[in-house]
């Protein structure tokens, strides 16, 4: 996760999983690659390789990848939680910009380290409660610099310096 874009009216921070996409096309490449040499050698286990390569992986990033945009736009009031990938398409979740207490960041421990994904915190209203700006945990990006630029951002100060001057 990091910050596209940082402005006194607006901001806007994405995360968009490249290192995984590429991964997986490398993975996508390597069994499909096998797979052709093994059959056109004679080896019908190189049809397992090529099925793998052909099905899984793809369907691996079917499910799994997904961009996420998260725009705050101080003017009219909201920030919007933008996700798109290709099984739900495109969803789009906006609340109001006051109702954003702050940004945290959550994290998840296990025998393989510590991961984490940054949160929006509601303390009031219909829309109470903790809002990740990602389904997945991830070690790959600034989050508590994403963290903090949004919560100098949603500051008092910060509101002050970017409303617009008296009799404007």
């Amino acid at each position: 996760m990091r910050v596209w874009k940082h402005t006194d009216h607006t901001l806007i921070v994405e995360d968009t999983p490249w290192i995984f996409g590429l991964v997986l096309i490398i993975m996508f490449m390597v069994f499909a690659s096998i797979g052709i040499g093994l059959i056109a050698s004679g080896e019908w286990m190189g049809l397992m390789f090529l099925l793998i390569g052909l099905t899984v992986i793809p369907g691996v990033a079917f499910l799994l990848i997904q961009r996420v945009q998260v725009v705050f736009y101080r003017p009219e009031g909201w920030v919007e939680i933008r996700r798109i990938n290709l099984l739900k398409g495109r969803q789009t979740i906006r609340h109001k910009l006051d109702e954003i207490s702050r940004a945290i960041v959550q994290t998840s421990s296990s025998g393989k380290g510590t991961t984490y994904r940054v949160a929006l915190v509601i303390d009031h209203g219909q829309s109470a409660g903790t809002h990740p700006l990602t389904t997945v945990y991830s070690n790959v990006g600034k989050h508590h610099n994403v963290a903090d630029a949004i919560n100098a951002w949603l500051s008092p100060d910060q509101q002050a310096k970017a409303a617009p001057p008296f009799g404007a």
